[in-house]
């Protein structure tokens, strides 16, 4: 039975591993990988590569015919349970079941209402023995932001920054180019280019006047792999970023999304809508209530993960709303000091280091002499 477990284990963490290389991808649909195996042997891999496009047990079984492998008799291993529903494609239940496979291992089942246990149901009522429960914390990581979507109507937040070694992400004027280094930069659009969506505070949109699109060697004049664009957003209470930014000027170019108050000047929200911006408008009075609200209606707009790039008050609201899922840190070994040096998050003050919201290390990682660092949200 030992031997089985870990059995179990190697293959699934095999399968949540190459679930990963969808990511940017498939969204909002999970990252999913399936590994079919005969005799210890893998006999096909697959992935989720694209939204709309074929599943990874569709993927997995063409994978092994074209090696002229027999699926019949064969152990599925896949990353979340297969879905049993007609979307974008059919059912990879039934793709498993015409594969003949003899067992389905999974380690959760999917929280999507139209499957939900009906494609474990399904599998078994055809014969097919269904492990479940393998590598449910690993899964359950990889399947975080899926998770929240379905489950809570809300995207998954990514933080992120540039930093000092002493926490500034800028001086007290507000320049702030350059802190990281090019290597920084370039994981900084590496992980705009897998995202749903960027979003920054006015603040930042009127110092700073960013592009916040996805800058690659080789990419500039090019849509990205996915054929996506990540949504550009501001959170701007009074409409107050300039008609001559470059957001608002290249709007009709790129999808930007303002997002404004009940206060905000309607001839200046006029103006964004001439040049093409969609502009969100609240009744809200209180900016950490327009925040969740808007929040959730991205979520219903099918919006995933959402890369937040400041300033420290625009993360200071989403810190405030227990909202950071995921901070992506680049410290630089600089020294800045300053009583009024800004700090990457705001907020709230908190009276006590109990307070803190607790967030565990994912990974760290050198670029040149800076340091990147990825954490998330403890469980």
């Amino acid at each position: 039975m030992e031997n089985d477990t870990n059995r179990d284990r190697t293959w699934m963490l095999r399968a949540i591993s190459i679930a990963r290389r969808g990511e940017g991808m498939v969204e909002p649909n999970p990252m999913v990988g399936c590994v079919l195996v005969k005799d210890n042997k893998a006999i096909g891999e697959g992935w989720h590569e694209t939204f709309g496009q074929a599943h990874a047990e569709v993927n997995a079984i063409a994978d092994a015919r074209s090696n002229n492998h027999s699926t019949q008799g064969c152990t599925a291993y896949v990353s979340l349970e297969p879905c049993c529903h007609t979307g974008k494609t059919p059912p990879c239940v039934d793709a498993l079941i015409s594969a003949k496979v003899a067992r389905v291992v999974i380690p959760l089942s999917d929280p999507n209402p139209s499957v939900a246990g009906k494609g474990i149901e399904k599998l078994r009522a055809a014969g097919i023995e269904v492990t479940e429960s393998a590598c449910q914390p690993e899964a359950l990581a990889l399947l975080a932001p899926f998770l929240k979507v379905t489950q809570k109507g809300k995207p998954w937040i990514i933080a992120k920054w540039a930093m000092t070694v002493d926490g500034k992400i800028a001086t007290a004027s507000g320049d702030s180019e350059w802190i990281s280094n090019p290597s920084s930069r370039e994981k900084v659009h590496l992980l705009r280019s897998r995202v749903d969506a960027i979003m920054v505070g006015s603040a930042t949109a009127r110092a700073d006047n960013p592009k916040l699109t996805v800058r690659l060697a080789g990419m500039e004049h090019q849509k990205l792999a996915s054929n996506r664009t990540p949504l550009r957003i501001v959170f701007d209470s009074k409409a107050s970023v300039a008609v001559v930014s470059d957001l608002v000027q290249s709007a009709k170019d790129t999808p930007t999304l303002i997002a404004v108050g009940p206060q905000a000047d309607q001839k200046q929200v006029q103006r964004f809508v001439d040049h093409g911006v969609e502009v969100w408008q609240s009744s809200e009075l209180s900016r950490h209530r327009r925040l969740l609200a808007l929040l959730i209606d991205l979520a219903n707009r099918s919006i995933t993960n959402i890369l937040v790039e400041g300033g420290g008050g625009m993360l200071g609201l989403f810190h405030d709303l227990g909202e950071i899922d995921e901070v992506h840190a680049f410290v630089a070994p600089k020294l800045l000091g300053g009583f009024q040096a800004r700090t990457p998050v705001t907020g709230l003050d908190r009276n006590h280091i109990a307070d803190c919201s607790e967030l565990d290390l994912v990974s760290a990682q050198r670029l040149d002499h800076d340091v990147y660092m990825i954490l998330r949200r403890k469980c």
